[in-house]
């Protein structure tokens, strides 16, 4: 049987901290593997450079070349297809393209950017090694629209760009909310985009109209950041902490609206999750966020600032029968578009022919 190696350079499936990252990552690989095709995880080699630091960046290519001796070497010899999550210029894939090309193996990714702005600067070669590996690509699935932007204008040959909206880790969709209860955020606790949203939420709730609740669920390292901006609000904010599937999913069963402002997010999974529990989403009109929220309802802009979250929170708060119907259709978009059986005919439909020809 025909076996597909798996590898994501920025974190691996396995790794112990818990981020979007590796859980889309986990659940990739649980989609292709679907089908009754084994998916190995080929390497947990890290190539993440944060800082763009060039003596870091050499060591990170010298490790990548062992790996690729190992692979060439050791790669099963019924491995016909590789798949690359999430290559980008702080984290490109070093190993894929070139193990590829010595044993004839057809290479794909999924979710990858180029950044040609990139192209100067401290991450100069890592950005360029980034756009090589995108070249290297037969068929790059792309997650959302701001992302196709460059992988179209930069597109390599006859490479294919095939759309992959983001997907629950389940078929099944959980119990409905009675879109009734305290309002809900969740986003982990971290400097930088994660403390925005959650200060962009502080700014929020001060102009809200009336009596309301809010639970945010979530932890991690810039948490007394957070306690601070919540402290004016009191008994109204409630932290949940850091919860697991399971918590996560009754918290959201028993919320009338999910809250996440959205600031810098890639797309958000937790959208996707609140929405497949019948809840209205509450968020900015950000590029990669739209890509997953049910079209229709007035999602105000960034530079609308918080009294526009206010105003959208207001309305859903006072109207019963228009958070009902809003989570209604979110949960039926949701289970039409983004979950796993949607994901592997997409999946499969475009690696097929490639995996025919290598056999």
């Amino acid at each position: 049987m025909a076996r597909i190696a798996f590898y994501a350079p920025m974190k691996s499936p396995d790794s112990p901290v818990p981020s979007g990252d590796r859980e889309l990552a986990r659940s990739l690989r649980t989609m292709i593997a679907g089908r009754g095709v084994p998916v190995d995880l080929v390497s947990e080699f890290k190539s993440l450079d944060k800082q763009g630091d060039a003596g870091a960046q050499a060591r990170l290519r010298a490790g990548a070349a062992v790996e690729v001796r190992r692979l060439i070497r050791d790669l099963p010899g019924d491995c016909a297809l590789w798949v690359t999550y999430h290559n980008y210029y702080k984290a490109p894939d070093l190993i894929g393209p070139a193990v590829c090309a010595a044993r004839a193996i057809p290479y794909v990714q999924i979710e990858s950017t180029r950044a040609t702005s990139r192209l100067t600067g401290p991450w100069a070669g890592f950005a360029q090694a980034a756009h090589d590996a995108c070249d290297a690509a037969r068929v790059i699935f792309y997650l959302t629209a701001n992302d196709l932007i460059t992988l179209e204008r930069e597109r390599f040959g006859t490479q294919a760009l095939v759309e992959l909206p983001p997907f629950l880790p389940e078929n099944t969709l959980p119990s409905r909310t009675t879109a009734d209860g305290p309002m809900l955020s969740a986003g982990m606790m971290r400097p930088g985009d994660k403390l925005a949203s959650y200060r962009l939420i502080a700014e929020t709730l001060a102009h809200l109209d009336g009596a309301w609740q809010l639970d945010i669920a979530g932890d991690g390292p810039a948490r007394p950041e957070v306690a601070a901006l919540m402290a004016p609000f009191g008994a109204r904010v409630r932290f949940l902490g850091q919860l697991d599937r399971a918590g996560l999913q009754a918290a959201y069963g028993r919320s009338s609206l999910f809250f996440w402002p959205g600031v810098n997010e890639a797309f958000g999974m937790v959208y996707l999750e609140a929405q497949a529990a019948g809840l209205p989403v509450v968020a900015q009109d950000r590029p990669g966020v739209r890509d997953v929220l049910l079209p229709g309802p007035a999602y105000p802009a960034p530079e609308a600032g918080p009294e526009a979250l206010a105003e959208m929170i207001d309305r859903l708060r006072a109207d019963p029968g228009m958070r009902q119907r809003i989570g209604s259709e979110a949960r039926d978009r949701i289970a039409t578009r983004h979950l796993p059986t949607a994901a592997a005919a997409v999946f499969w439909g475009a690696v097929t022919p490639l995996m025919e020809t290598a056999s």
